[in-house]
């Protein structure tokens, strides 16, 4: 499986960005569906995360600000940035969890929030 985000860039303080994930190669069910950040010489943190029941959760830093989706069409995994701040600057990752606690992760894109 090999995903591929899409979608990152420079935004001012109180801008908006999406970030999309395509996922191709071997197909498979998965648990859950994820976004990721990480700030150089930092964990890497969960930010939001969908299951295959629609379920949602978010880092409390992102809430009402971020939201998390699937695009019914292509099956991409979306992330809706709203209101971004210097703080949000990371790379970010969409990772996919399989059944069998598999995790799957794409190469990052850049986000970087600054005036």
């Amino acid at each position: 499986v090999q995903l591929v985000e899409s979608g990152g860039g420079s935004v001012q303080p109180g801008g908006s960005l999406i970030l999309s994930c395509a996922a191709s190669g071997r197909s498979l069910a998965f648990y859950s569906k994820g976004w990721y950040r990480q700030v150089l010489g930092k964990q890497r943190e969960l930010v939001a995360e969908i299951t295959r029941d629609s379920r949602t959760d978010y880092a409390e830093s992102v809430k009402d600000r971020f939201s998390i989706s699937r695009d019914s069409v292509t099956n991409a995994l979306i992330l809706q940035m709203n209101n971004l701040k210097p703080e949000d600057t990371a790379v970010y990752y969409c990772s996919f969890t399989d059944y069998r606690l598999n995790q799957y992760w794409g190469q990052g894109t850049q986000v970087t929030v600054s005036a």
